[in-house]
């Protein structure tokens, strides 16, 4: 075996070891080996090397089966931090985690209009740079950062190729922010980054297929498939936003018309209940909810066949894919009690086989941190995974 062959395995065998401990801690090195077919020579001295690194710790001792009662292996989740941002399209959030996703510092930034690429840029370093100088943690403890970008984002670059919602395009993100901070710099668009983070910290790592959908200021997706991220040919699988679902409907953004997005999304919402009700001014998407939740007939029906508009879309979606399950989130989700029963039934109404009708779907309980979080997943994949 060449030796380059060989440190790969080695890494690869490294990578499997933490990445258990992480997905089963507290766990001993005898169930390591047991769950992993690694031998317990190996793993013995890979958790050696963990340690002495600082990223995993031992516990008290472990349940006895009959020898010597075994150490329990944890992740060390304050070994390391890692910077999250959601960037726009209205605000630039970030926060400071530990490998756990346990937020430690948190900032929001407005975005001002118009805005330039020059300017944009410059909050997003304001930002990051403000949460770097406010925290204790020192920087060398800092092992990059994640940017949620909305939009088409070109990953390997970390280029934000189409930024609709700013009127921006060709925002060279990863090359300004590795300049300026001198860390490793991810970026990803922000539903890929959601489902990231949902599949990390949502309690969604016991499915091998899931899509996680955000439902804001637009509506995108993102796909795990077997555990990992899926990008397309280039790089805009889940723009389930921009599925046409009527050949004659209101003009979108992107230039087509009738796209999903047209219907459900925030701003969506708002422009539809107006038109329907023939209102002067618009209703916010919390107001239109506050209307249903006091029994306003008109505001709940319009949630509720909202509520349709999305359960026709994720059906399609459905048959697309097919996945183990949905994750749902996004601002719009706030009015799940109106709106995901309707899915659900919907789903029902129109999947094609019993299983597809019975697909889980279910609403984020990482509210509204799950974009940032998924920012932070971006880093994590990097340090946990091989």
């Amino acid at each position: 075996m060449q030796r380059g062959s060989f440190e790969l395995m080695k890494s690869v065998n490294k990578s499997i070891v933490l990445n258990k401990i992480r997905t089963s801690e507290p766990i001993s090195r005898a169930q390591i080996a047991k769950e992993t077919k690694l031998t317990p020579p190996t793993v013995s001295s890979i958790v050696r090397e963990l340690m002495e690194e600082g990223l995993v710790r031992e516990s008290k001792l472990g349940e006895s089966n009959g020898g010597r009662k075994p150490t329990m292996l944890h992740i060390n989740s304050q070994a390391f931090y890692v910077i999250g941002v959601d960037a726009g399209p209205e605000a630039v959030d970030c926060v400071l985690t530990d490998l756990t996703g346990q937020i430690f510092e948190q900032s929001s930034y407005a975005i001002p209009k118009p805005l330039t690429n020059e300017k944009f840029l410059s909050i997003l370093k304001e930002s990051i740079g403000a949460i770097i100088d406010t925290t204790d943690v020192i920087q060398q403890k800092i092992i990059g950062i994640g940017i949620a970008m909305h939009g088409v984002v070109q990953v390997d670059s970390g280029i934000s190729l189409i930024a609709p919602n700013l009127d921006l395009k060709d925002i060279p993100i990863k090359k300004t922010l590795e300049e300026t901070f001198h860390l490793t710099v991810k970026v990803e668009n922000d539903a890929r980054a959601m489902a990231l983070g949902e599949s990390w910290f949502g309690g969604n790592s016991d499915v091998d297929s899931m899509v996680a959908v955000n439902f804001g200021t637009g509506v995108g997706a993102g796909v795990i498939l077997n555990g990992k991220l899926y990008h397309g040919a280039q790089d805009i699988a889940g723009e389930l936003g921009h599925m046409t679902i009527d050949l004659h409907g209101q003009k979108c953004e992107c230039g087509n018309f009738g796209c999903l997005q047209t219907f459900v999304s925030g701003e969506a919402i708002e422009a539809r209940f107006k038109k329907q009700f023939s209102l002067r001014e618009k209703l916010s998407g919390e107001e239109i909810y506050e209307l249903a939740k006091g029994d306003n007939r008109e505001a709940i029906q319009f949630l509720n066949d909202t509520g349709k508009t999305i359960g026709i879309g994720l059906t399609n979606l459905i048959h697309l894919l097919n996945p183990n399950r949905i994750v749902l989130g996004g601002g719009v989700m706030k009015s799940k009690e109106f709106l995901y029963p309707e899915i659900c039934s919907t789903i029902k109404e129109r999947a094609l086989s019993e299983e597809a009708k019975n697909t889980d779907v279910t609403v984020s309980g990482l509210g509204d941190n799950a974009t940032l979080l998924g920012a932070v997943s971006l880093l994590l994949v990097e340090l946990f995974e091989y």
